[in-house]
């Protein structure tokens, strides 16, 4: 399965933005990016709404 990388940056609780990157093997961009919204949502507590996700790239193999 491809691995995709999300970029993008989340409201943190501080009132700033703060910038992420997110490895994923998903079939898809599409899955790699709900992927992303769901792990960022989750593990810190900020809406869809909150997260502003910039590409969805197919990462290098390792």
């Amino acid at each position: 399965m491809p691995i995709y990388r999300v970029s993008g940056a989340f409201l943190a609780r501080r009132g700033d933005w703060q910038p992420f990157t997110k490895d994923h093997d998903a079939p898809t961009p599409e899955v790699a990016r709900e992927w992303a919204y769901s792990e960022i949502g989750g593990c810190h507590g900020v809406k869809r709404q909150l997260i502003r996700i910039d590409s969805v790239t197919a990462a290098p193999a390792s």
